[in-house]
């Protein structure tokens, strides 16, 4: 058997093998394997609200014209630079020139329109779809694009990082949903339906010789057990996002990495408010009263999570704390549920996607609720299932569901969103807070908002998680912090 000290006691023969040596030692990993809990329905992201979908392609595959880092601060990505108008509603982005789409057509300015103007379309399904039918997009020359919002949002730049915001290829834009084809250092190798999807790096890459990690293996495990015997055989290298109940025994072990994130996600108990008793605001104030947040915290969440009384986190611009307006007080949800004349008990259905905290908090929270004579049916459904039956057709009472997007206050103004809630005083108050541009009135106006927001308990209000990844602990370059589900293999390496 070859060993070091056999190749240190060779004779001058035998050099080569000698100085063969480093580069064997110094031979490094370069594939992942990484694991989700949720599969993603599709692999475009203009097409479906599904968080998991850019968990796969955002900055892999797919890129945009700014990049979101992990601190949430914006930096280049496909646009060099940009320069923003005095009134803070025209942006002008210079494109980068070294860049073609994994088909091998070019990227410029005509590819950006034709993508804005496609999440704009009538016929579009991209969930900012609001967002892009207010910019107009204008060609100046092949490397120059002007954006025009007719708004003024100062997170814009934030926005076109977003997975929403992607620069797709026209030819193939049609079959991104199965054979994305994007700008991005990964291209799609094979995708076993309900087991995992597998990039490969892409030679072509403009910063190919960047690239570190050659193969990425995104695998879906939605069981936690299951989640934990992975990571433990060794079988998955990193979970961002994992059931944090496993938490505890990757802490004491000198294998593995626990990386504690904040976040901008919302958890909360949705509310359909066009339902009947459900759209009466003392029924809705009753079930907020009925809801001990620490205790959901603690048994969906395993204590990973910030309590929160609106529709808003504690590290965003405004934030205004609310979880005194609704707070946890059984008499007073008792009081309210007499007051709106309701007869016990009244039963609804809570429909609960398959995430961990989605079912451990249902379970918590039909116990909570069944204390004030309300008799939860819990209803457990398949993601593909939850986007079709909750989110498209509306059909649901109550649902528990953690919205990742980091600037969405805005679904509170749309007449048709899937929680029915249609207030003018909301829909004029945001109106001010999209036309105003100096930071001090703006934050005013969103404190307003989550206010109101909470004086409507639109929704049962739970708190804003903390993400925890478990890794190899010789794997680098995991994200510190997520305001964006994003598993930027580009700035993954092995120790």
């Amino acid at each position: 058997m070859l060993n070091r000290r056999s190749l240190l006691a060779s004779s001058a023969a035998s050099l080569p093998l000698f100085t063969a040596w480093p580069a064997l030692a110094q031979a490094r990993k370069d594939s992942v394997t990484l694991a989700m809990t949720l599969e993603p329905p599709g692999l475009d992201p203009t097409a479906g609200a599904a968080s998991s979908i850019a968990e796969v392609v955002l900055y892999n595959v797919f890129e945009t014209l700014t990049k979101i880092n992990s601190d949430g601060s914006v930096s280049p990505l496909l646009a060099e630079s940009w320069e923003v108008s005095p009134d803070l509603k025209t942006y002008t982005f210079r494109l980068r020139k070294d860049v073609k789409f994994q088909n091998g057509e070019p990227f410029n300015a005509a590819a950006v329109k034709f993508s804005f103007d496609r999440a704009a379309a009538d016929k579009s399904t991209n969930k900012d779809k609001r967002t892009f039918a207010n910019l107009d997009t204008q060609v100046v020359d092949a490397h120059t694009v002007v954006l025009t919002h007719h708004e003024i949002d100062p997170d814009f730049l934030f926005m076109m990082g977003q997975a929403t915001a992607i620069i797709v290829e026209p030819k193939s834009a049609a079959s991104n949903a199965s054979k994305p084809v994007g700008t991005g250092p990964y291209k799609l190798a094979t995708w076993a339906r309900g087991a995992s999807v597998t990039l490969v790096a892409w030679p072509d890459y403009r910063a190919a010789q960047g690239i570190r990690i050659k193969r990425a293996v995104f695998r879906f495990i939605p069981d936690p057990a299951a989640q934990v015997a992975a990571l433990l055989a060794g079988d998955v290298d990193a979970f961002p996002r994992v059931s944090p109940r496993s938490v505890p025994q990757f802490k004491s072990s000198p294998r593995f990495q626990v990386v504690v994130s904040n976040s901008r996600a919302k958890t909360i108990l949705a509310i359909n408010n066009a339902r009947k008793p459900l759209n009466d605001i003392r029924v809705r104030r009753a079930i907020a009263a009925a809801i001990d947040r620490k205790a959901v915290i603690a048994g969906a969440a395993d204590g990973y999570g910030v309590p929160i009384g609106s529709y808003y986190v504690p590290t965003a611009f405004g934030y205004v704390d609310t979880t005194g307006i609704n707070p946890f007080d059984l008499d007073k949800a008792k009081a309210l549920m007499a007051e709106a004349g309701i007869k016990k008990p009244l039963t609804l259905t809570m429909t609960l996607p398959p995430a961990p905290y989605a079912r451990q908090g249902g379970e918590l929270i039909a116990a909570q609720l069944a204390k004030i004579g309300i008799q939860l049916k819990l209803q457990n459904v398949e993601w593909a299932q939850w986007l079709s039956g909750t989110y498209t057709n509306k059909n649901y009472d109550l649902t528990l569901i953690s919205h990742v997007e980091p600037f969405d206050l805005g679904n509170f103004a749309k007449p048709d969103y899937y929680w029915g809630y249609h207030s003018q005083e909301f829909d004029e108050l945001f109106e001010k807070i999209k036309h105003t541009p100096r930071p001090a009135d703006r934050a005013r106006l969103i404190g307003d908002a989550q206010r109101l927001l909470a004086r409507d308990s639109v929704h049962g209000f739970l708190y804003t998680p903390q993400w925890v990844t478990v890794a190899n602990k010789k794997l680098r370059g995991l994200w510190k912090d997520m305001p964006v589900f994003v598993n930027d293999l580009s700035s993954l390496s092995w120790g």
